[in-house]
């Protein structure tokens, strides 16, 4: 049927409008407000690192970024909120190593990471710190390999839960030492550190910025970094990978978005972020707290997220590592 010229003009303008209003929508934003969702406590590496970023997007584009934590299930909470979210980038998640360890972690999510959420940027990523009371018998990483075998199952090592980065980084010392370590979950950092303040847990793998500040005050002992080189911000402790070789780990965290996010906002945040990270006074901020910047663009990022939710795959398979 052939339709008359004006219905037809009619017609195909309103066809075309709703793809004229997403781009015009997506260079206009953000018009409102932005919620970033942290899948863990405040006070957390993840959750600093999230607000220092957050707060200077808001500076840069006029619209307030909102930090908003969910705590639960090693963040599955949080990324599931945004997995179901509106795809106009007014509810981004902040990517964490959680990410990438849960889907072999758990068995029946209700998302797919990798199908669901976009990378957006990559902000930093942090190593571990192996770490003890000062009163541990060991000083070195070689000693206490020594002294675990000598004493095997009485060593206990705690992390921020089962499946934090802090749990799998032990195993992954386990597995390249073969020592026999007993692991103990808490809700979260800050009581696990607790425990390990007082002696009621021998050692722990865990992220710098929640800790550094017990480490200068002489409450806790570094024994080795996870990193392939020394820190700035701890020069003379020695990586790990100097007694056990090919050993290395870091907790990652970016920025995502819900698959189907208009390109031209994906690129605006990748934008503006990395412009964030480019700051001097950002860079420095972030060093203090151990971190180290890094800046991908969103294809970079989603081979990084492939390549670590392998390693951690392999790492949790070896283990037996269940969900809680």
């Amino acid at each position: 049927m052939k339709l008359p010229r004006r219905q037809f003009l009619h017609l195909a303008a309103g066809a075309a409008l709703p793809a004229v209003s997403r781009v015009a929508g997506a260079q206009a934003y953000p018009t409102r407000p932005v919620r970033v969702m942290v899948g863990f406590a405040p006070g957390q590496a993840i959750d600093i690192v999230t607000r220092i970023i957050g707060q200077r997007l808001s500076e840069r584009l006029g619209q307030q970024f909102i930090i908003e934590n969910r705590p639960g299930a090693g963040g599955n909470i949080a990324t599931e909120v945004v997995a179901r979210a509106p795809a106009d980038g007014y509810t981004l998640l902040a990517i964490g190593s959680n990410n990438m360890i849960n889907p072999t972690l758990y068995q029946n999510l209700n998302y797919d990471f990798i199908r669901d959420i976009v990378p957006v940027a990559s902000v930093y990523r942090v190593p571990q710190v192996m770490e003890v009371n000062p009163s541990f018998p060991a000083k070195t990483v070689p000693e206490f390999i020594a002294y675990a075998k000598a004493h095997p199952g009485e060593i206990s090592f705690a992390s921020a839960g089962n499946g934090s980065v802090a749990h799998v980084t032990g195993e992954l010392f386990k597995m390249m030492t073969g020592v026999n370590m007993l692991h103990v979950p808490y809700r979260g950092a800050p009581p696990a550190l607790t425990d390990l303040i007082g002696g009621q847990v021998h050692v722990m793998f865990d992220n710098m910025p929640s800790f550094i500040e017990h480490i200068r005050a002489g409450r806790l002992r570094p024994l080795a970094v996870t990193a392939t080189t020394r820190l700035e911000a701890l020069p003379a402790v020695p990586p790990l990978g100097d007694f056990v070789p090919g050993f290395e780990t870091s907790a990652w965290a970016g920025i995502g978005a819900p698959k189907n996010t208009p390109a031209e906002i994906i690129d605006t945040l990748n934008r503006e972020i990395n412009a964030v990270l480019a700051d001097p006074t950002i860079r420095t901020r972030i060093a203090e707290l151990g971190g180290e910047m890094l800046a991908l663009s969103p294809s970079e990022y989603t081979r990084r997220i492939a390549e670590e939710t392998d390693k951690w795959a392999k790492v949790i398979k070896f283990s037996g590592a269940k969900a809680e």
